[in-house]
């Protein structure tokens, strides 16, 4: 009895020791997060499992290019993935399939150089963005319900971004932001 008793503590420390490094780890530094849809093909697929570093935004913030997991505006219970084309202070003109920016570097705009999009980006608009909102879009942009619809997303609502992405058909892959 005095042998069951041991095992039992001992189970118990161990769990006690897991969870407090687990938990903290889980709610504060990195976030497991489901794709879902297909607004993110071919670079995400749904169904494909990702985590997401939580803490690089709080030392910096996101830039153009990450993919990012956000609260999505119209309803913070939802969870959105896409990526930054805009950043805060930015002009964003959409115009016969073209992404182009302006800013402080680029005052007469610049075309943005998007490999990694399928299709082109419809719809024609010109947005100022505000000193705490990003403009995202999707990769699939015939399929994505993005910042073209709704409109830019608050830095308050950006979790994290796309570090880790784990899936059957391509494995492990660490995620890098492409140089713009």
């Amino acid at each position: 009895m005095r042998n069951f008793k041991q095992i039992i503590i001992e189970a118990l420390k161990i769990f006690v020791l897991i969870a407090a490094i687990v938990i903290p780890i889980r709610y504060f530094l990195f976030q497991p997060f489901f794709v879902s849809g297909a607004s993110m093909e071919p670079n995400f697929y749904s169904g494909e499992y990702l985590l997401l570093d939580e803490i690089s935004y709080r030392f910096r913030d996101p830039l153009r290019g990450e993919v990012i997991v956000f609260k999505y505006p119209e309803d913070p219970s939802l969870f959105f993935i896409k990526r930054v084309v805009g950043l805060p202070g930015e002009i964003i003109e959409i115009s016969d399939g073209i992404v182009k920016i302006y800013n402080d570097q680029f005052p007469q705009g610049k075309i943005l150089d998007e490999p990694y999009v399928v299709g082109k980006t419809e719809g024609s608009l010109r947005i100022s963005l505000k000193d705490d909102e990003y403009f995202v879009l999707g990769d699939n942009r015939y399929r994505s319900s993005d910042s073209r619809n709704w409109g830019p997303v608050s830095r308050k609502n950006i979790i994290g971004k796309a570090w880790i992405a784990i899936s059957t058909s391509k494995g492990f892959e660490i995620l890098n932001a492409p140089a713009y």
